[in-house]
């Protein structure tokens, strides 16, 4: 496959694509299931006014949904999928709009299922679970959505509510057309003294990354500069943003905006609270971390625009994908033998992967699949240990995914964003355990380190940065503060000097940087990435250090889907995440990571003397 031309999709090698044939021998299939759902979705319509009858009428709807429902997402993950492999090819662009068309009719006709069931009164649905028993393998979802109850208004009330999301959702395309359409950065010099255009997308990899100071800081400079120019039509957009999640928080009767977030999903306050206390309680490892980035590359100031350089450069390392999956197998071996057996399969003869760059193909990787189908990888492989790590983390998806649809029924077949990265992170702490213990090369070691020193501090501490923002700024306009662009700047700064510590000059362009980030305006988004690999973590060292009961209670986590909430299926798998301890033991493992790094370091250092 290296060569320098890319192939065409059909002159890929079949065993480097992903079996799509499991799901449809060919689009004929595809349409007659098209066809069957045209069928199905009228006939749900109809069940309207019927679920609060008796138990068997409400089985019957949830069991009709059910079958549409899954019937649905095979057909939409197989032309999605089918698109992505050349989305220069017309023919799955119009299927893929056909699909989403359905899914949209689906979603109309099912409207009533959740006010239907609202309506029916706790000992009626009672008496419906004692006489049909099928019903209680919806028992936990049924308590779920009556749990909201209290948040649901009446149909007048929602209808409203409905209509003002248009309007609500205005800040938050205002923000994305100016940054994604109006926005133009200048043109600055990369490392070759070549005059390029700075994008959002070459910020990181291209200018920050450089080896090069002045390229990084000029690149830093332009960027913040241009965003500033804006910050007060930004600063406006985002406390609108804040006050249309005030709206609807009061409207749904709950206690704040943060409380609006997380109740749906039964995630306790006191996790997001205890994520910024305790991450803030261990800031001296980043601090000490921020004094090895500045020793290692010989900066007399470590400045805000050298933190994404790497430490590491230039490890001429190849890996085939043929060693990267063999790499991955002994790397995740400590998860046992069925756990490994069944992602081998997949690696090899169950074709879970699409392996290579081809014309056309979607940029990126991911993990998907639907309740009826096997797991797919999407893979751009290039043959490097970065790729290596990319190919262990999308297992983690396709095995949680591969393990729950296994065990769990179709009501019960997916998992919460609350856990989504947990499986994944895990795949990747212990593929690195296994490469620092199998790796004499120190530079290797060193590049290896780095990189999960990095996603760590990106990850569990920037990412608590971030969330630790929101919940201040929320917080603020809630006690009826007005907020500006200059507010939110300077307690954005303020987070930035008290995160990196006294050994980085936190530059005046950095107070900027909240105004870039679209995540807050999902709120209360971005502190799941912190949870997710402070619980990954936490996992990944009891399977480390106890072996088979960590690793019988892990398996039982990735069977569960959403059986049961979130919360509960990680405290039944050994992380209680309503207690500091698992964020803490997070960070202790960063500290760990950067005293390994250290000592090699010397090491290195040393033997260059000697």
């Amino acid at each position: 496959m290296a060569t320098s031309a890319l192939p065409k999709r059909q002159d890929v090698p079949k065993e480097h694509t992903w079996n799509l044939e499991s799901i449809y021998q060919h689009d004929d299939q595809w349409e007659q299931d098209f066809k069957k759902l045209a069928g199905l979705i009228p006939q749900l319509a109809q069940l309207s006014g019927t679920l609060g009858a008796d138990g068997e009428s409400l089985l019957d709807a949830l069991q009709q949904r059910d079958e549409a429902s899954k019937l649905l997402f095979q057909m939409y993950v197989y032309v999605h999928l089918r698109h992505y492999e050349d989305l220069t090819n017309p023919h799955y662009q119009a299927l893929t709009d056909r699909a989403s068309s359905m899914a949209a009719q689906f979603g109309a006709a099912t409207a009533f299922f959740e006010p239907e069931i609202l309506a029916i009164p706790d000992q009626q649905l009672d008496e419906f679970f004692q006489s049909v028993d099928a019903l209680g393998v919806y028992k936990h979802e049924l308590s779920d959505i009556r749990r909201q109850r209290e948040h649901i208004r009446s149909a007048e009330v929602e209808a409203l509510l409905a209509s003002a999301q248009d309007v609500t959702r205005s800040p938050d395309d205002i923000f994305g057309m100016l940054v994604d359409a109006d926005l133009k950065f200048p043109v600055i010099k990369d490392d070759k003294g070549n005059d390029v255009e700075l994008t959002h997308a070459r910020y990181v990899p291209v200018f920050m990354e450089s080896p090069n100071r002045d390229v990084r800081r000029s690149a830093f400079e332009a960027l913040y500069t241009t965003y500033g120019n804006y910050r007060n039509t930004i600063g406006t957009s985002f406390a609108s943003h804040i006050r249309s999640r005030m709206f609807f928080a009061k409207a749904r009767n709950y206690k704040s905006t943060l409380h609006a977030a997380l109740e749906p999903n039964a995630i306790p306050i006191s996790v997001y609270t205890n994520l910024i206390e305790t991450v803030n309680d261990n800031l001296q490892h980043m601090h000490r971390y921020m004094l090895l980035r500045k020793r290692l590359l010989q900066l007399d100031e470590l400045h805000m625009y050298d933190l994404f350089t790497p430490l590491v450069s230039n490890i001429d390392v190849k890996y085939s994908y043929d060693q990267a999956r063999e790499m991955v197998v002994a790397g995740l071996t400590p998860l046992g033998g069925d756990y490994v057996n069944h992602m081998r399969h997949g690696l090899y003869e169950g074709r879970w992967v699409d392996v290579y760059e081809n014309v056309g193909k979607r940029s990126g990787a991911f993990s998907w699949g639907a309740y009826t189908t096997q797991p797919f990888i999407m893979m751009n492989y290039q043959d490097n240990l970065d790729n290596v790590l990319t190919l262990a983390h999308e297992l983690g998806h396709s095995m949680h995914s591969f393990y729950t649809r296994r065990t769990q029924p179709y009501v019960y077949g997916s998992y919460t964003i609350f856990v989504a990265e947990v499986a994944s992170t895990l795949n990747e702490a212990l593929l690195t355990h296994h490469l620092l213990q199998t790796t004499d090369n120190p530079r290797l070691r060193m590049y290896v380190l780095n990189d999960q020193i990095e996603k760590l501090r990106a990850t569990l501490y920037r990412q608590t940065m971030f969330a630790e923002f929101e919940y201040e700024a929320h917080r603020r306009m809630e006690a009826g503060e007005a907020l500006t662009s200059e507010t939110f700047s300077a307690f954005y700064y303020d987070l930035n000097k008290r995160y990196f510590g006294p050994e980085v000059v936190v530059d005046d362009l950095i107070r900027l940087e909240w105004s870039r980030i679209p995540h807050f305006y999902s709120s209360f988004y971005v502190y799941q990435y912190a949870t997710g690999i402070a619980a990954s973590t936490a996992l990944a060292k009891q399977i480390l250090s106890e072996g088979q009961p960590a690793v019988d209670r892990y398996l039982k986590f990735l069977s569960g889907g959403s059986s049961k909430h979130s919360i509960d299926l990680l405290r039944d798998a050994g992380v209680d995440m309503t207690s500091p301890e698992p964020v803490a033991q997070a960070c202790q493992v960063f500290g760990e990571l950067v005293t390994q790094m250290e000592q090699l370091a010397a090491q290195i250092d040393g033997e260059r003397r000697n």
